[in-house]
């Protein structure tokens, strides 16, 4: 659902004509020069491209069979004193192509980097159209040695437009990475418990295609619950074992038949909520929606989304009201809300009785499409297509994150759109201080019982980003990067819960591999990480929750569409149990044989590789989101909780004093 696609082969042959129609003589012209070689001591190589005309589409492969008169090419040769992978564990090089052009009319180029493995590097950055100069720049960071096609193509080129290329080859001694640091003194310890092959009563529950997972607790009974595609999982947790061990069952509701994207969400008791729990499949401009109030055993249907209503990337959030509530509400304590974004609107409706039914759908901001295919805020003031998962304040501010929104001035940034009357008007807002990445899915959003607000994000740097808001994000301290302890580079699936006001949890998947994470010869091996904050935000401390099994190996696609490193889909979820526990939801990419061998990556396979199976990171040790349960190693009686797999029951910091199993480390108690 990510992109509408124009055919390939309906398309291409008009957009040759017309390209060639518009050239001068109806003739292409090569790249001058047409090939070329950078080394660490060339120095910089340019061309002049031929021009280019007519348009292309996001993801039809224009760039990579490069017709004339729509593309041009140049062979680039990257040359290295020695092997790539022999050169690259002492040094490090950045390739840096700088694009020109100059129009007198609003054109879009673009650039792209095509690897000798044929992997696609582009389009540069800044993407958009321009009148007059136009500049896009791509780099590329430990590229393979070889021949490299630079292709310039045409995205919006209503005249035959041409346009210049430098190319600068940088090496510098790669520094000496130390190794992650131990963990902290009373850092959260995490358990793994990956869905098992057999799952009653149904042998094929779904666990293997579990991308893009939502996570729900009853607080009541503690069931948990993780959505696979269409089936709704249920976890039961023994903790009266060490360490705790897991039931899974397949709850999967009946009306649950069909499914575009799946949601899931449990209204627990964070905020006084009933603890129904809501799952959502995705049918175009509508879902199909039903709940459960006993734990999934039975499901009852619902409207299913209020309407208008968008055809992709549905979620459903809920908690209290805000002040004054509305006279139409119901016995039912919270307002549900369902959002979901279409072609050109994002819209949200609430529900007053439960999320039976819902009222209108309420537009919450508009966006624009590229030539190119990609959504983009249409205005400052505006977002892009895709947003995360709504969720709701305790004073009852509803917000929807989005990685892309225009700011007063215009920069493109991530942010949120903001309701203080229950849905009834929206107001975007933006971190000031973050900037608009090109990949790196949903931000992530939650407030503490006070209503601080923490917002987690990728940067465009790739990098883990968290701010922290105390009005409702009109101000915002200065965003903190939680991958520094472990040097990461690029980040996925920010995923972010809080509890005690000054307590909050941000969870993503990370890599210390620098480069394009969307390209299918990426290297980078990723892990599930996760920060906690106990100081409302002023620090954070970050910990490896699966140090030794990576979660993906190679590249995570966010760009729609097919693609073999889409196994992960769009996101991962968060959430908290009734005694401050984090538990996070995670589709496991790399599982089998992957796991110890390195040579397995998401882009060629195996299976092994290409996974997506349900997962659930449970807390076992250190401090969770409620002070109150800081004694008590999670309610298991303060009798030391779990240690297996390395886990040990910590309560304090180094500067108040640690205390707990016996290697929590108290000599560090300054």
């Amino acid at each position: 659902m990510r992109n509408l696609r124009l055919s390939m082969r309906r398309i291409l042959p008009l957009l040759l004509l017309s390209a060639l129609a518009l050239l001068p003589s109806g003739k292409a012209r090569a790249s001058t020069p047409a090939a070329g070689t950078v080394s660490p001591t060339s120095g910089p190589v340019s061309t002049d491209f031929a021009p280019v005309v007519a348009g292309t589409f996001t993801n039809v492969g224009i760039q990579d069979i490069c017709p004339p008169g729509i593309c041009d090419n140049f062979d680039l040769t990257i040359s290295l004193p020695a092997p790539a992978a022999t050169y690259y564990a002492t040094n490090t090089v950045k390739v840096t192509i700088k694009y020109t052009w100059t129009s007198t009319v609003a054109t879009d180029l673009d650039v792209f980097a095509i690897s000798p493995r044929a992997a696609d590097h582009g389009p540069g950055s800044p993407d958009d159209t321009s009148t007059g100069a136009g500049e896009e720049d791509l780099t590329l960071t430990d590229p393979i040695d070889g021949v490299w096609h630079i292709r310039s193509v045409a995205a919006t080129a209503p005249v035959p437009t041409a346009a210049h290329a430098v190319i600068t080859l940088t090496s510098t001694p790669r520094p000496a990475a130390p190794p992650p640091p131990p963990p902290a003194p009373g850092v959260a310890i995490f358990i793994n418990y990956p869905a098992p092959e057999n799952i009653p009563p149904a042998t094929s529950a779904g666990q293997h295609g579990a991308g893009e997972p939502s996570i729900g607790v009853n607080w009541s009974t503690g069931k948990t619950f993780i959505q696979a595609g269409n089936h709704t999982l249920r976890v039961t947790f023994n903790d009266a074992v060490k360490p705790a061990t897991a039931t899974w069952e397949d709850k999967r509701s009946p009306f649950a038949r069909a499914s575009l994207d799946p949601i899931l969400f449990t209204d627990d008791g964070h905020f006084g909520g009933t603890n129904r729990t809501f799952e959502s499949q995705l049918l175009g401009a509508t879902s199909s929606t039903s709940f459960t109030d006993d734990d999934a055993n039975t499901w009852l249907p619902t409207q299913g989304s209020g309407q208008p209503a968008g055809v992709d990337h549905q979620t459903i959030g809920g908690g209290n009201y805000a002040a004054p509530a509305p006279v139409t509400r119901t016995a039912y304590p919270h307002a549900i809300y369902y959002c979901s974004q279409s072609i050109v609107t994002a819209f949200c409706a609430r529900s007053d009785d439960g999320g039976l039914t819902f009222g209108p759908g309420i537009p919450i901001y508009v966006f624009t499409t590229t030539p190119s295919g990609v959504d983009v805020p249409g205005a400052p003031g505006t977002c892009g297509g895709l947003h995360g998962h709504l969720r709701v304040a305790p004073d009852g501010t509803a917000y929807v994150p989005n990685k892309n929104c225009k700011d007063a001035a215009g920069v493109s940034r991530p942010g949120f759109v903001v309701s203080g009357d229950n849905g009834l008007t929206w107001v975007v807002r933006t971190v000031p201080d973050g900037e608009t990445p090109g990949a790196g899915g949903d931000p992530s959003v939650f407030a503490g019982a006070r209503n601080t607000l923490y917002f987690g994000y990728v940067n465009k740097d790739g990098h883990p980003k968290i701010a922290t808001s105390r009005d409702h994000g009109l101000h915002w301290t200065k965003s903190q990067d939680a991958g520094t302890p472990f040097g990461i580079q690029n980040t996925d699936f920010a995923e972010v819960m809080a509890g005690d006001d000054n307590r909050a949890s941000f969870a993503f998947l990370g890599t210390p591999t620098s480069g394009d994470p969307q390209s299918a010869d990426f290297t980078g091996v990723w892990h599930l990480y996760n920060s906690f904050t106990y100081d409302g935000g002023r620090t954070w401390t970050t910990a490896d929750v699966t140090p030794t099994d990576p979660v993906q190996r190679g590249c995570i696609w966010n760009g729609g569409g097919s693609n073999p490193c889409r196994n992960l889909l769009d996101f991962n979820d968060i959430t908290v149990d009734r005694i401050g526990r984090v538990l996070i939801g995670y589709a496991d990419g790399c599982t089998g044989s992957c796991v110890n061998d390195p040579t397995q990556n998401a882009t060629t396979g195996p299976a092994t590789a290409q996974d997506a199976l349900a997962t659930i990171a449970r807390q076992v040790g250190g401090r969770g989101l409620y002070a109150a349960f800081d004694g008590t190693a999670f309610g298991t009686g303060g009798d030391g909780g779990d240690t297996t797999g390395g886990g040990e029951w910590c309560s304090g910091t180094a500067s108040e004093g640690v205390s707990g199993d016996l290697n929590c480390d108290e000599r560090n108690s300054d």
